[in-house]
């Protein structure tokens, strides 16, 4: 079988995919971004392994005999499933392989903004603490978890990881279902409006879709507390950024940890490329996901997917 590896240095070039020549003759490419560059690479293709690549009737028309996408990653929005599902074209995507890691990330945001590890940090090292007269330092306020309210959207196996680590800290957990179908029963539920406004923290976990795009916008910033400080790491589109950049502009809200934005990588013409108080926001290159060991599980994931698409199984099939 022909595979193509349409964006080969997604998961880094540190970590090897050489396993993926035992399946068949691979092709790689180190980024593919455009529907003119998809749609010249896979015209031999039958198996793609994509990521932010475009996977629609535009990019796939000339490619006939395609029979599998793998994602290198657990989202899939850039593939329109409906239009492989027509063409007889499975998609299967990489579940739970970055669980540990984003929720890890998910708190080293929170703490780093909630704590004021850049203002101390600099504070040291500029030298100012050398030329005090007193032991310790506390010029700017910091705060604890313990005893917080740590809000969530999506709680599927990262909201999960979250819920459980913040009840380890000493916070209470509440979450809201966008889609009102969630079977959790582990944490409580509260609609969109009670979990703006008791969260000290609140966390994206969600996949984007229709009813999660722009779900955080000037109107949902302006109901939550002040104090609050607002994380995602689940996807850009889910916050408004122009709506986020006047919020804290405002203070409307204390702080913000993002590791995704609107566009990628980040804009010049996004406002919050205006902010530089790393006590106020801190953004992260979309690497919440990519320590070595979940870009190795990663890797593996998308290997085993393809070997078992070959004997004729089904795994992680995302269009049934």
């Amino acid at each position: 079988m022909n595979i193509v590896v349409l964006e080969r240095n997604s998961v880094g070039p540190d970590i090897p995919v050489d396993c993926f020549e035992d399946l068949g003759n691979v092709t790689y490419y180190r980024n593919t971004v455009t529907i003119e560059e998809v749609r010249e690479r896979v015209k031999e293709a039958d198996i793609i392994v994509a990521n932010k690549s475009p996977m629609n009737e535009a990019s796939l028309k000339d490619a006939p005999n395609v029979k599998l996408i793998c994602e290198f990653a657990t989202g899939y929005d850039n593939c329109d499933l409906a239009y492989c599902k027509s063409r007889g074209i499975q998609v299967c995507n990489v579940v739970d392989y970055s669980t540990s890691m984003v929720a890890q990330h998910t708190f080293t945001l929170a703490l780093a903004l909630c704590q004021k590890l850049s203002y101390y940090d600099t504070y040291v090292k500029s030298g100012e603490y050398s030329a005090q007269d007193r032991f310790s330092n506390f010029d700017i306020p910091f705060y604890e978890l313990e005893g917080k309210t740590w809000g969530i959207v999506g709680m599927g196996n990262i909201g999960r990881r979250v819920a459980k680590i913040a009840t380890a800290f000493g916070c209470k957990v509440i979450f809201h279902s966008i889609t009102g179908k969630s079977t959790c029963t582990d944490y409580e539920q509260v609609d969109k409006d009670t979990l703006l406004r008791e969260s000290d923290f609140l966390s994206l976990h969600c996949p984007l879709s229709d009813l999660s795009r722009n779900l955080i916008n000037r109107e949902a910033l302006r109901k939550m507390k002040k104090t609050a400080i607002l994380i995602n790491v689940a996807r850009g589109q889910v916050v408004n950024n122009p709506d986020l950049y006047e919020a804290l502009m405002a203070g409307e809200i204390a702080a913000a940890g993002l590791d995704v934005l609107e566009k990628e990588p980040l804009e010049l013409s996004n406002p919050l490329s205006k902010l530089k108080d790393s006590n106020q926001i801190i953004i992260t290159p979309h690497l919440a996901w990519g320590s070595v060991e979940a870009r190795t599980r990663c890797v593996q994931g998308v290997y085993d997917n393809i070997k078992a698409f070959q004997e004729g199984k089904v795994r992680n099939l995302v269009n049934p």
